[in-house]
């Protein structure tokens, strides 16, 4: 903070008054509102990659040549850990667009208006931005190429599609990979590739004109991925019409800087939506299932739609992958909801709303997985009744109690006294004698259809108990096997615990 201060300083001529931190930076990048004697106010930025750190300062100072909307950097400390750039105000597009988003993708007219403002500025950027730049510059590489592309498609396959339990064939989706990856880069451009273009890195100042920010991971490469970025990005729950006129707008931009052949660009923009859908839910899936950052859970129903909705416009022309990602779909976790009427806090009110999304005055019972706190976590215990049934922490009321006492109990006999439900003899006293199988069916079909509504209305804790006389053998053996068969078929977290047998086991999500 003292060399943040040292800088502005040597810029100004004089101590900034006050300093704030702005929220919402990326976990490496660190931003600052700094506040001069006269209210005038600088942005003071701290970063831990001076190459990153770098490219941004460079492609700032070419770009504000280029006389393009963009902050202008103002001064670099001599490490090159932190700079000065001029301040964009506080308005990002992504907040201007709140209500819409909140109505489930239904904007006004001023709000599309300002969606059609930056979309016909987004080829400006990318044409006028790429005359004169060195891309050599460009942090962490100069252009977009296969390897890039591949690595997002596996990011997608180990980080969201086996994550989900789907059986699929390695070696069949990595040759679909490696065609869709050289289709990718069939193209050579020399367009700027924004890479992150989104809502949040749009600002707008006072009259709604649209600045661009964040854009230090930019490098050569095509047009189509920065549209389908913006376009089909999950929270924006953009609709079919309004995707095609920004589109349209996009295009009518596009030619002012170069011969644009609509059919073939329509077909590779399909091609990019594909790709980044599945670059997405790669992010999604890392950032979500495994570091279990809410927003980014929150994020999958909506791109899983945007999905669906493309695979049934046969938006995928490689068969392995679209059958593949049919499977994928069609998981119970990603079922979609009805939708239903909702009413903007403007009064705005409409139909055409997002299905993930319930109108509140549905009350609870309408509640999806696409709102909830999510994902659901099952836990199954087994017990004793001799010391009562097991109390539900979630505070829910306890969930399912099934008693196991009327099936054939190994406890009576010698040889089973010592064992429990999860050693092999007893597993086959059980299992032989079948009871047991013949009161699970029915404990599955109920568990199942239960779970598969817990999913989908985006409830976060269901719990199942199953007791008998000793908590030992019968319980221990249903609890095991109910625990297993949920995780196996619908791929979500799982903890099981034998209360009596002092044992725990978590199978993850």
């Amino acid at each position: 903070m003292d060399a943040l201060r040292n800088l502005y300083k040597a810029y100004k001529g004089e101590e900034a008054v006050s300093i704030e931190p702005i929220t919402g930076s990326g976990s490496n990048r660190q931003y600052y509102r700094l506040t001069a004697a006269d209210g005038t106010t600088l942005i003071g930025v701290v970063g831990t990659s001076r190459d990153e750190n770098h490219s941004f300062c460079y492609l700032s100072s070419h770009f504000t040549q280029r006389q393009l909307p963009v902050p202008q950097v103002l001064k670099v400390s001599e490490d090159g850990l932190r700079y000065l750039q001029t301040d964009l105000g506080s308005t990002s597009l992504f907040d201007a667009l709140k209500a819409g988003r909140e109505a489930g993708g239904r904007y006004t007219q001023h709000e599309r208006e300002l969606l059609r403002r930056t979309i016909a500025q987004l080829p400006n950027l990318q044409m006028r931005g790429a005359r004169g730049l060195d891309f050599s510059q460009c942090y962490p590489q100069a252009e977009m190429d296969k390897t890039n592309v591949l690595f997002d498609l596996n990011y997608f396959k180990y980080c969201f599609l086996k994550a989900t339990g789907l059986d699929f064939h390695e070696l069949k989706l990595e040759a679909s990979f490696q065609l869709l990856a050289k289709d990718i880069v069939s193209d050579r451009s020399e367009s700027f590739l924004y890479r992150d273009f989104q809502a949040r890195n749009v600002m707008l100042d006072a009259e709604g004109n649209p600045f661009f920010i964040d854009f230090q991971g930019g490098r050569r490469g095509p047009v189509q991925y920065d549209l389908a970025s913006f376009l089909w990005q999950a929270s924006a729950l953009y609709s079919d019409e309004l995707r095609r006129e920004l589109i349209d707008v996009y295009i009518k931009a596009l030619k002012q800087y170069t011969e644009v052949d609509e059919k073939k660009f329509r077909k590779r923009l399909q091609l990019f939506v594909l790709f980044r859908l599945l670059q997405v839910l790669g992010a999604y899936g890392f950032r979500g299932y495994f570091e279990r950052k809410k927003h980014f859970l929150e994020s999958i129903p909506p791109a899983m739609h945007n999905l669906r909705q493309l695979l049934s416009e046969d938006g995928c022309s490689y068969p392995y992958l679209k059958e593949v990602l049919s499977a994928l779909v069609e998981l119970p976790q990603f079922a979609p909801v009805p939708k239903a009427p909702v009413e903007r806090a403007d009064g705005y009110r409409t139909t055409d709303v997002n299905p993930y999304k319930p109108h509140p005055a549905d009350g609870p019972a309408t509640f999806s997985k696409y709102d909830g706190k999510g994902p659901l976590v099952v836990k199954v215990f087994s017990f004793s009744y001799r010391k009562g049934i097991p109390e539900d922490e979630s505070g829910n009321g306890g969930g399912y109690v099934f008693d196991c006492r009327s099936t054939h109990n190994p406890g009576r006999y010698e040889p089973y006294k010592q064992l429990t439900g999860l050693d092999e003899p007893v597993i086959r006293f059980l299992e032989d004698d079948g009871e047991i199988l013949t009161f699970l069916e029915s404990v599955y079909k109920l568990a199942d259809a239960h779970v598969n509504r817990y999913i989908q209305r985006g409830f976060t804790s269901l719990m199942f108990s199953f007791g008998c006389t000793g908590g030992q053998h019968r319980s221990v053996y249903s609890a095991q096997h109910l625990a297993e068969h949920i995780h196996k078929k619908f791929g979500i977290e799982v903890h099981v615990t034998h209360r009596e047998q002092n044992i725990k086991q978590v199978f993850t999500a």
